[in-house]
């Protein structure tokens, strides 16, 4: 399953673990071509319909994935709030946490990244956590209707082999807008056609969104595979 023989952990143990910290793991049922950390995005929690569908999808790809909630995202749980997200700065720490603890336990290829502001915040650590690849779904390349103000600087000089898998008419990352912006070589951006944030297509172009989520799971289990 991916999980680290010489620290002395087992199946059963991994799956308390998991459990204990609140976390969802979806094993792939063969030996994974490389385990992806997916967070979720600002307004959706790691349960979603979509991060279900796209973890399960990714699982059956020979991709095993972990899912984690930020602190706010747990909080709403609890209390059924709505709180907005923490800021940066804690973000960044609670992914750095659960990266440091993942990788002490399961062997191979590890790769970070997730929905929107998931993939976004696992990009400003990549580089720093060493990881094995980044993987993002519908990058918040700006915000809605800002794409003269991109969050890209970073992403011109990020080292670690990075997959974007974007719709075209993606509300926070067109295809018109995010070809124009200068991107590190270290990225394959995969266009998904007439899909918006959450790759779904106009019934116009031809495609369904269940297609789509089959070929952006079949993308990223084969980028995973040769690459990291």
């Amino acid at each position: 399953m991916g999980v680290a023989g010489d620290v002395g952990i087992d199946r059963d143990q991994w799956a308390q673990r998991v459990q204990q910290r609140g976390w969802l793991w979806n094993c792939a049922p063969i030996t994974p071509a490389a385990t992806l950390i997916l967070a979720h995005g600002a307004g959706a929690p790691m349960d979603s319909v979509w991060m279900n569908e796209m973890a399960e999808r990714l699982a059956a790809r020979g991709v095993s994935v972990l899912r984690f909630e930020f602190a706010y995202m747990a909080q709403r749980r609890l209390d059924g709030g709505k709180r907005p997200p923490n800021q940066q700065i804690k973000l960044l720490e609670c992914w750095s946490e659960v990266y440091e603890e993942v990788r002490r336990h399961v062997a191979g290829p590890l790769a970070i990244g997730g929905k929107s502001m998931g993939g976004r915040m696992a990009s400003l650590l990549a580089d720093a956590l060493h990881a094995d690849g980044l993987v993002c779904l519908g990058y918040p390349f700006y915000a809605v209707g800002k794409p003269e103000k991109p969050r890209v600087a970073h992403l011109a000089d990020i080292k670690t082999p990075t997959l974007i898998v974007q719709g075209e008419r993606d509300a926070l990352g067109n295809r018109e807008a995010v070809e124009a912006y200068t991107l590190s070589p270290r990225i394959d951006v995969m266009w998904l056609v007439a899909g918006d944030h959450d790759l779904k297509p106009l019934k116009a172009s031809g495609f369904t969104h269940e297609q789509h989520l089959d070929a952006a799971a079949d993308h990223i289990a084969s980028w995973l595979r040769s690459h990291v």
